[in-house]
């Protein structure tokens, strides 16, 4: 039994889990760009494929330490063909587009566009499930597809290059996130979130090395002596990245709902795309507009509602 200062304090803890989390995958777009711009000759893949070596061998561990400490019961064979399909969508296919969009739009765009998939989530639902959207939920969806064209056309005023290209792979990323999302909720409550993040992490993370491996036929570790300057940076930031914007956040967002719920994590999550502005602006010299904001302010709103809506 908990006392009311007991879950007081649990609702405080948690809602401070949820938050860093939510600043700590806000961060990753912030350390792809840096490490892009340490080292022009990095591409997509292969600053997936490091943030994915240093991040794998932490999921390991905890899959080692549940088998050890925690055993339960072994997937069925059905539940490791979800795992491995979750896995490769929602951790390869849609990093990698994101990975790829980065290469050129700012990390304010990129945060905004991706955080577009819980929409997504409602749409495709109401299209596989036959549902009505209710009126609150369609102005929500409108508001933040306004909020994302605003911003989106604000960029256009700056002449990005390969703006359009940049944001299709974003926007595909978010598409293909929002079906993980869709397939991720009996599993989690099947398997368990902590496990299940581990198992598609693994998943992902294999998939893509095999990809780097079979399109580049470079070692990965040790550092390649290449002569392009930059290459430590690049490997500094994608082990920064792996472990503040990956395994991190996963087991803090972990944490947290179990204390306060999703409903509320997700609720918090929101300011995510905030932190990525301010955090674009101090380390990589983005620009912060009036139009920026207020975009970014009307997708937060049309997500928060639909988040608050059950559908």
């Amino acid at each position: 039994m908990f006392t009311p200062l007991t879950e007081q304090r649990q609702l405080i803890v948690g809602y401070g889990l949820v938050l860093l989390g939510a600043l700590g995958f806000s961060s990753k777009a912030i350390f792809i760009k840096l490490a892009y711009a340490a080292n022009l000759q990095v591409d997509a893949l292969t600053l997936l494929a490091l943030r994915m070596a240093f991040a794998m061998p932490f999921f390991m561990v905890v899959v080692l330490w549940q088998a050890l400490y925690s055993p339960s019961m072994a997937l069925t064979r059905k539940q490791w063909v979800a795992v491995i399909v979750l896995g490769l969508i929602g951790y390869y296919i849609a990093s990698y587009l994101d990975f790829l969009g980065l290469q050129f739009i700012s990390a304010g765009l990129e945060r905004v566009i991706i955080f577009l998939y819980p929409t997504f989530v409602v749409l495709f639902s109401a299209l596989f499930y036959r549902r009505k959207i209710p009126s609150k939920v369609a102005v929500a969806l409108g508001l933040s597809y306004v909020g994302t064209l605003l911003v989106f056309v604000e960029h256009l005023t700056m002449a990005t290059s390969g703006l359009l290209l940049g944001s299709g792979f974003v926007l595909s990323s978010a598409v293909i996130f929002s079906w993980f999302v869709m397939g991720s909720g009996e599993m989690t409550r099947s398997i368990g979130s902590a496990r299940f993040t581990a198992y598609t992490m693994i998943v992902a993370g294999t998939a893509t090395l095999v990809h780097f491996g079979c399109r580049l036929g470079v070692p990965l570790i040790p550092l390649p002596v290449l002569p392009y300057a930059g290459w430590e940076r690049v490997y500094g930031l994608a082990l920064l990245m792996a472990i503040f914007s990956t395994v991190l956040p996963a087991f803090l967002m972990n944490a947290g709902i179990r204390r306060i719920g999703a409903g509320s994590a997700s609720i918090i999550s929101t300011l995510g795309p905030i932190a990525t502005l301010i955090l674009a602006y101090l380390f990589l010299g983005e620009a912060i507009t009036p139009v920026q904001l207020a975009g970014t302010f009307f997708v937060l709103a049309g997500v928060y509602v639909v988040g608050r809506v059950k559908f």
